[in-house]
């Protein structure tokens, strides 16, 4: 029963996060910031509960397939969600109820980015650093982390691999194992978080904050260890570091991978996504940057600075801010936000739909138009000089199709709480885009929203992670099936 499958594997991958408890408890003791206990307190309940699922599950020892795959990855997160916000509803100074705990708990392992604190700069170091790690682990997937250090979990380690994995096709690997395939993905992943925190360092960012930041970068998440995040530094250098991480982070890592390979930059320039999603950000800067030349918002080097800086941030789906961008005239907020819709690339860290999928979509509109014209003729649609299947252009429609849908039934849900339109539609982009910063009452953070928005929100942080059909399976009757 895959049920049964999938607890084991469960119990044994909560003892596995519960060593991340570890990190923040080392710093805890480097700063004497007198909170070290919540994170064993939390350690211990999180392999405690992991090791009684393993004992009572250990026997059911099965391949594990794509059913126990999808259960396992949706549980999972879940779980650590839950676990997750242990040491916010401990840590004195927080202050957080259940429902603000598992809110930035959540918001922290999807790499969403939107808080519900306040007053960051007055927090022990050691929940600050938890933080950054939390979003750090989500970034990559700790499923692939698992899947990379964890042999036990053999060769059904590919279904958790494809549960996880953001983007239409998931079913490449870099190497012939995914075991290979993980440990290349995290070793790229973590020799980028190195490079970018040498290179906050030099920009002028303290050591801890150098590390901090650039877990959230690299991660594309957005926490900040200042109420003002990037905007606290007031420095072009580091907003700079910031740019470069997040563009490069919101590029598929299997491109990293073969140009790593191949020591060649090459592979960059050959691919059609990575040239629509640079093109994207060009335009949208230059756009930005002449509406705030033109309401004398900033003016000439100062309006690019901060035009780029939150064009890539928000782009990206990272959520930093340099300027509050809500604040500016025009449609210049608009079209930044909308921006997150597409998102980064597929395979990065980034959220929203994919730029993939919006380029096939915009691919498959111009084909329409040509079938208009010359109804009998066959244009297929091509990417890098490859023919796309009809399965997944099917695909893209239906998971736009159930994106749009799901949309506006939690923006309905959000405005019966109480929000505003404009409120409860960007914190619906911003959660299900896993963005963080939104529009309205939701600009800066999530704090003043009822509970049962924040309920919400979390779930639409899931869908935006697994990219909703690997939660939407489980709501099937042929899923639970035999």
């Amino acid at each position: 029963m895959h049920i049964n499958i999938a607890f084991r594997i469960l119990g044994s991958l909560l003892m596995f996060f519960s060593l991340t408890m570890l990190p923040p408890l080392f710093v805890s003791w480097v700063f004497k910031d007198n909170v070290g206990h919540i994170f064993i307190e939390a350690f211990a309940y999180t392999f405690t509960s992991g090791f009684l699922l393993w004992l009572v599950f250990r026997k059911y020892k099965e391949e594990m397939r794509t059913k126990a795959g999808f259960l396992v990855t949706v549980l999972f997160y879940l779980a650590l969600g839950t676990f997750g916000c242990i040491p916010f509803l401990e840590a004195d100074g927080v202050g957080l109820s259940i429902a603000d705990a598992l809110f930035e708990s959540f918001s922290g392992l999807t790499t969403t980015g939107a808080t519900v604190i306040t007053h960051l700069d007055d927090l022990p170091q050691s929940i600050l650093f938890y933080r950054q790690q939390l979003q750090w682990l989500g970034g990559m997937g700790i499923i692939v982390l698992a899947v990379a250090i964890m042999p036990m979990l053999g060769i059904g380690g590919m279904q958790l691999y494809r549960a996880e994995a953001p983007g239409p096709v998931k079913d490449s690997k870099l190497t012939p194992r995914i075991k290979q395939t993980a440990i290349a993905l995290w070793s790229i992943y973590l020799g980028l978080t190195t490079c970018c925190a040498l290179a906050y360092w030099f920009a002028g960012m303290s050591v801890f904050d150098a590390i901090c930041h650039s877990f959230s970068t690299v991660a594309i998440g957005g926490f900040s260890t200042h109420d003002a995040s990037i905007g606290f530094f007031q420095s072009a250098w580091i907003e700079s570091v910031a740019i470069i991480f997040m563009i490069i982070s919101g590029i598929n890592f299997a491109l990293h991978f073969f140009a790593m390979r191949d020591r060649s930059i090459l592979h960059y320039f050959k691919d059609e996504e990575v040239i629509f999603y640079l093109t994207m950000l060009a335009a949208s800067t230059l756009a930005v940057t002449g509406l705030l030349c033109w309401f004398g918002t900033y003016e000439g080097i100062t309006a690019f600075r901060l035009a780029i800086f939150e064009v890539v941030s928000i782009f990206t789906t990272t959520g930093f801010a340099a300027a509050d961008f809500s604040a500016w005239p025009g449609m210049a907020p608009y079209l930044i936000f909308f921006g997150a819709f597409t998102g980064a690339c597929a395979g990065s860290t980034g959220g929203g739909m994919k730029v993939i999928r919006v380029m096939l979509i915009c691919k498959q509109g111009i084909r329409e138009i040509h079938r208009l014209i010359h109804p009998n003729a066959i244009f297929p649609i091509k990417v890098n000089n490859q023919r796309v299947t009809s399965n997944v252009i099917e695909a893209i429609w239906g998971f736009f199709s159930i994106y749009v849908i799901l949309f506006l039934f939690m923006h309905l849900a959000l405005v019966s709480t109480g929000m505003d339109f404009l409120t409860a539609f960007s914190a619906v982009g911003a959660a299900i885009n896993n963005l963080g910063p939104g529009l309205g009452d939701v600009a800066l953070n999530y704090a003043d929203i009822t509970d049962t928005a924040k309920l919400l929100l979390c779930f639409a942080m899931i869908l935006g992670r697994l990219e909703i059909f690997t939660i939407l399976v489980l709501f099937t009757v042929m899923f639970w099936k035999k």
